[in-house]
């Protein structure tokens, strides 16, 4: 067998990371996917599991130690290597007679087993799913490949859809599609195998080597790397089934999720995660005997446990249908006439569940008021030539989210989070407005960055662009993180005004409707000016009414008189 070294993978950051727990020792067997070591980030704990089946030799790390990407953590006796050193055996026939245990000659292969093994030296790498952010059950809605075809390398491989958006997985690298391992409707993480490929470096390069051993097959994704098992009589057969049910790699980012998660917070690696989901177990609620708190499998079988001998104590279940309250029941509607079942999207459900929970948990409060837009609009039509001399759509929406931005700066009351713990109040020193995009497959809410610190027009180019990116179902997981403040904009849908939900984190919303022209009462007469009505729904845990006032006043002031933005 050959020495190895295995080291940290790819963790997205340069910085340094602790090991706070080392889970094998010299002597151990590694499985494909086993923990190695676990490490701490600033924002989460992750394990590190093994891309390649073999035995420890010498541990290379401690408890402590500040490690990074490409940091050795051990050495191994690769199981890979020493079944591919069994297959060249053959080659001489001095050293089968010198090692009997080599003889493979004499035990049968099957055909698939000898028909695979070429693929491997001829450059063929499979193709794997890369990270998604921590995303799990991701769903493939679209294979952009077939077997046959020649691909390039960031091309579009399949479409996935997550939670809030779909995006395309491209491919790493330049080749020939030789099988694809997945299919529609297929639920995918990080490290499934996506197709093998015939890589046009790997072809260009390749030449016969009649004395050396073939080498193992390649893997894009470490969660995806080929497993062999010993036929009858030790011949290494390649076990290429897709490996998307496996444990894999959980980076720091995955605690930057859009979408709020419990648990955020909670050490425990990829597979305590997945049993917790599969047993229905909410991680806050279990107490992690790990170090430094990490939770543990037998945490979690321990919790269920308890829970089955003692279900009196077990907390209400908190689902879409109203966190413990009597479901809504169904009615067989088809006895009124004919009725058609359609199936929701994933981001219409997600949608749905996230503003079932918002609604339950935010004491919502609502105000309402109208700005007076008639200056802002003589000004916004004014500036039209010089909108498409700069290629700009120019709407009411830039100069809103610009007032927002300030309103939020004057009043920092609103750019606040609430604790988990509801005795904390997380102050933002960023301004960062969400605008809700409607999108054939449902609402989406791409971020406009650091909005106070950027112009009218940079603001319009931005938002243009990511307005395309939702309606095309382009936007990356970035673009829709880290949202201060939310907007929803009826335009010129109609309305005079909605009780918009607050997205939380997030402690307030504005909702826009549609501008109209009323007799205003100004210098003693009723002269005509545009209104636009707004309200403003706000967490009363964060916000008190009289702040809401003033809020609306300042916003309605600054759309009333956009100089004030200046000042």
């Amino acid at each position: 067998m050959a020495a190895e070294t295995f080291k940290v993978p790819d963790l997205g950051t340069d910085d340094t990371v602790e090991v706070i727990e080392v889970l094998v020792k010299p002597g151990d067997t590694l499985k494909l996917n086993d923990s190695i070591v676990v490490l701490e980030s600033d924002k989460a704990a992750m394990e590190i599991p093994a891309t390649q089946t073999g035995v420890v030799k010498e541990v290379l790390v401690k408890v402590g130690a500040q490690v990074k990407t490409g940091t050795p953590l051990l050495v191994i006796e690769s199981a890979s290597v020493a079944s591919s050193a069994a297959t060249s055996a053959p080659a001489s026939a001095g050293a089968a007679a010198a090692k009997p245990a080599a003889k493979v000659e004499a035990a049968p292969v099957p055909a698939e087993a000898s028909a695979s093994a070429p693929k491997a030296s001829k450059g063929v790498e499979t193709i794997a799913i890369p990270d998604l952010g921590g995303a799990a059950d991701v769903e493939v809605i679209d294979i952009l490949v077939k077997v046959g075809d020649t691909v390039k390398k960031e091309q579009g491989l399949i479409t996935l859809e997550t939670d809030k958006a779909a995006m395309e997985v491209p491919s790493p690298k330049a080749g020939k599609v030789v099988a694809i391992k997945i299919k529609l409707g297929d639920k995918v993480a990080q490290g499934a195998v996506i197709l093998d490929m015939e890589v046009t470096s790997a072809m260009a390069a390749d030449k016969p080597a009649a004395a050396s051993a073939p080498k193992p097959q390649s893997v894009v994704a470490p969660a995806a790397a080929a497993t062999f098992t010993l036929a009858d009589g030790g011949a290494p057969v390649p076990n290429s089934g897709p490996t998307s049910g496996s444990v894999t790699l959980a980076p720091a980012s995955v605690a930057t999720a859009a979408a709020p998660n419990p648990n955020a917070e909670i050490y425990a690696g990829p597979a305590v995660r997945m049993l917790a989901r599969q047993l229905g177990v909410d991680l806050s609620q279990v107490t992690g005997s790990g170090g430094k708190g990490r939770i543990v499998k037998e945490d979690v079988q321990a919790f269920v446990k308890s829970r089955l001998q003692n279900p009196a104590s077990a907390p209400a279940a908190t689902s879409g249908s109203g966190a413990g309250l009597p479901a809504i029941a169904d009615i067989d509607f088809s006895k009124f006439g004919p009725v058609e079942i359609v199936e929701m999207s994933k981001l219409h459900r997600v949608t749905a569940l996230n503003m079932t929970k918002n609604w339950l948990n935010v004491p919502h409060v609502t105000q309402f008021d109208e700005a007076d837009i008639t200056d802002l609009e003589t000004f916004r039509n004014e500036q039209k030539a010089l909108a498409d001399k700069k290629g700009v759509k120019l709407t009411p929406l830039p100069f809103i989210i610009k007032a927002c931005a300030k309103a939020l700066a004057e009043h920092p009351q609103f750019n606040v989070s609430l604790h988990s713990s509801g005795a904390k109040l997380i102050q933002k020193k960023y301004v960062n407005i969400g605008v809700a995009v409607a999108t054939p497959a449902g609402l989406m809410v791409p971020v406009v960055k650091n909005a106070d610190q950027k112009s009218i027009w940079q603001i319009a180019k931005e938002l243009a662009e990511l307005s395309a990116k939702a309606k095309d179902r382009k936007l990356a997981r970035e673009d829709m993180e880290g949202a201060c403040f939310t907007i929803s904009s009826l335009g010129n849908i109609g309305g005079s005004g909605f009780t918009p939900i607050v997205n939380a984190p997030e402690v307030a919303i504005m909702g826009v409707s549609k501008a109209s022209i009323k007799p205003v009462w100004k210098n003693n007469q009723f002269v005509p000016r545009t209104m636009l009505p707004f309200s403003l729904s706000y967490d009363h845990r964060a916000v008190n009414g009289v702040d809401g006032g003033m809020f609306c006043t300042y916003l309605a002031s600054l759309l009333g008189d956009i100089r004030l933005m200046m000042l």
